[in-house]
């Protein structure tokens, strides 16, 4: 078997620096699911081409109003990846329950916020006061909420832009899980999904740890989640540096699995059911965490030697294809 390249899916299959790719296999779980009896019909599924390529814009600073993006860690890759796994929870999904459980408008609006999930990095052009979208940290989901609330309309599901604006706090930690209040259950489950999608797919990313090290710790100084700052004054240290995030991966794994499988509802489990009875996103976080145990067990970070892709103009990495659509 091949070895898993650092730019491509946890199938070695489907390159996640590619819209093109991840779209060519989102559409075509789609006809699988809902078109199957219709021969012929090849098309993109109703907006979804649009999506993809506003994305892709959004994020190249092509986007009116806007800077392209500039979180290194929450680039184009991950959002892709993210999206792609998303597809495949829906479809175990479905497959698992019926069609009617998640109807083919609402798998597309699983789609658009997976793939705007994180678009609240995105650094206005009138913005004066940040320097870097990562300043976005702790309100990045409610800024991306209310940007696809604008959004929506114009692709013809403006009915549900509220829906997508609570649907996206599934993904971030401003709201409690419990507390999020959506239209109906639907939704709770889409959310459930997307705050899963989110989880798998950013663990399983072949450079991972590398990321984290080199990319998310950064985001965290700027985005002042490395320090907390509680009532009293005081400040205590979450992470203080880039290799004590490393080290504490293993801990934080821990608390993502009990969001998996307690406050997401154990919904990660139906990507089994696209896979035939495989998480392979599973397989290769554990390979991820043992790595990562085992680097602070040695206390040696030069253990850390994969070069993750590059998408954003100042992030270091191999270089992807272009990002045409």
């Amino acid at each position: 078997m091949r070895e898993r390249r650092n730019d491509y899916d946890v199938t070695n299959r489907v390159n996640t620096t590619d819209p093109r790719d991840v779209s060519r296999e989102i559409c075509g779980i789609y006809q699988n699911l809902y078109q199957q009896d219709a021969p012929g019909n090849q098309d993109a599924p109703g907006n979804l081409d649009r999506v993809f390529a506003d994305l892709v814009r959004l994020y190249r600073g092509e986007h009116p109003g806007f800077h392209e993006c500039e979180t290194d860690y929450h680039d184009l890759q991950h959002v892709l990846d993210v999206t792609l796994a998303m597809g495949r929870l829906m479809d175990g999904c479905v497959r698992a329950t019926s069609a009617g459980t998640i109807g083919e408008r609402l798998f597309r609006f699983g789609i658009i916020t997976a793939l705007y999930h994180d678009c609240g990095y995105i650094r206005h052009r009138k913005d004066t006061k940040h320097e870097n979208g990562a300043e976005y940290t702790a309100v990045h989901v409610s800024r991306g909420a209310r940007f696809l609330e604008e959004y929506l309309p114009k692709i013809g599901m403006g009915d549900l832009a509220q829906a997508a604006t609570r649907t996206l706090h599934f993904t971030g930690y401003e709201i409690p899980v419990d507390r999020i209040k959506v239209p109906g259950p639907e939704f709770r489950l889409i959310g459930n999904l997307l705050g899963s999608a989110d989880i798998l797919a950013q663990m399983a990313d072949r450079c991972y740890l590398e990321k984290c090290y080199d990319r998310l710790y950064p985001e965290f100084v700027r985005g002042g989640i490395a320090r907390k700052r509680h009532e009293d004054g005081s400040e205590e240290i979450l992470f203080a540096s880039a290799a004590d995030l490393i080290f504490k991966t293993p801990r934080f794994y821990q608390g993502a699995t009990r969001r998996l499988t307690q406050d997401l509802g154990g919904n990660y489990h139906y990507i089994e059911e696209h896979f035939g009875g495989q998480n392979i996103y599973f397989d290769e976080i554990e390979k991820s965490i043992n790595h990562a145990r085992s680097i602070a067990a040695e206390g040696d970070i030069s253990l850390l030697r994969r070069r993750p892709p590059k998408t954003t103009e100042g992030a270091e990495g191999e270089q992807p294809q272009p990002l045409l659509i």
